[in-house]
């Protein structure tokens, strides 16, 4: 497995992004009572919340695939790659103006909504670069 992740230090970047994207899934979708509080968020968010989740449960669950399940493991996953890449950059730029700049709404002025979607943006620019002559064949 660490050969098809170009060594350890890519496989653990990879298992730390993951992790960390599917502990903010299960926050988001079965925690998410405790996540509206921690973050002073309406009930009524409920919905939406649980919906961003679901998109995190996906990435995930296609990391554990690609980790797991896949035959060649990364070779060929650009698309993933860069999309999960260009999601954490998403966050990131609309987390950023809305707590830094907006503020509408905004109870809970948390460095953290902006501190975690930039760390996963590294990583993941990161693993884009380190894994690019597997994940771009």
């Amino acid at each position: 497995m660490i050969e098809k992740f170009n060594g350890v230090f890519y496989l653990i970047l990879f298992v730390i992004h993951f992790l960390g994207i599917g502990i903010y899934a299960y926050q988001m979708i079965i925690g998410n009572q405790k996540f509206r509080e921690k973050f002073q968020i309406d009930k009524t968010a409920a919905t939406v919340m649980r919906m961003t989740g679901a998109i995190f449960l996906g990435s995930f669950l296609m990391a554990l695939y690609i980790m797991f399940v896949r035959p060649n493991g990364v070779e060929a996953t650009w698309a993933f790659f860069n999309l999960v890449f260009v999601q954490n950059f998403c966050i990131f730029i609309v987390n950023t103006y809305s707590i830094k700049i907006n503020k509408t709404g905004v109870m809970n002025d948390s460095n953290e909504a902006i501190i975690a979607p930039l760390i996963f943006t590294i990583i993941s620019a990161v693993l884009c670069y380190g894994l690019a002559d597997k994940i771009y064949i």
